[in-house]
């Protein structure tokens, strides 16, 4: 049975929430992050994408907007959180498709600087790098240097872009 990779709708919310759920150990706070970022004006409808098989929802990825700020300067971009694959369906590249399809859109939306906090040996194989090795900072969590990333989507779109990423008040509340 193939995978369709589509973009999230208020009908999926409800499977969305059990992917996010059990695919991080039967917990809320990721679940709870996704409501509160769609009820935020730094939500992306397109960038809400959901990996369906059989009409089961068994991924979703959420990209959605933050900024960069250094000084009075301020730069849109966007940060990758989170994603989450069901755990009887993880390891079978859906994960993958998820973010290809989630890069592909930005790129589409003009959207060309991705950050995230993740897993140092999964995401560079998706182009993300350090992100402290380009002038970029993060304050608000502390996170070891190769965990912080960005990966830049249009060729030297970081050249001017230095400072720190602000992540929206829904990823505190």
């Amino acid at each position: 049975m193939s995978i369709i990779i589509r973009t999230e709708t208020p009908n999926d919310y409800v499977q969305v929430h059990n992917v996010n759920y059990v695919a991080f150990g039967n917990r809320e706070d990721e679940a709870r992050l996704v409501e509160r970022i769609r009820e935020s004006r730094y939500f992306v409808p397109q960038l809400s994408i959901v990996a369906e098989k059989s009409e089961e929802i068994v991924g979703h990825l959420l990209m959605s907007k933050a900024v960069i700020v250094e000084g009075n300067n301020q730069h849109e971009v966007i940060v990758l959180a989170p994603i989450a694959v069901k755990p009887d369906h993880q390891k079978q590249g859906i994960g993958k498709q998820l973010i290809f399809e989630g890069l592909k859109r930005c790129k589409e939306y003009k959207y060309y600087v991705v950050l995230l906090i993740g897993h140092p040996s999964y995401y560079p194989k998706f182009g993300f790098k350090p992100a402290r090795q380009y002038g970029l900072d993060l304050k608000k969590f502390q996170v070891p240097d190769e965990v912080f990333m960005v990966c830049e989507l249009k060729e030297d779109e970081l050249s001017n872009i230095k400072g720190e990423l602000k992540y929206p008040e829904a990823f505190f509340a």
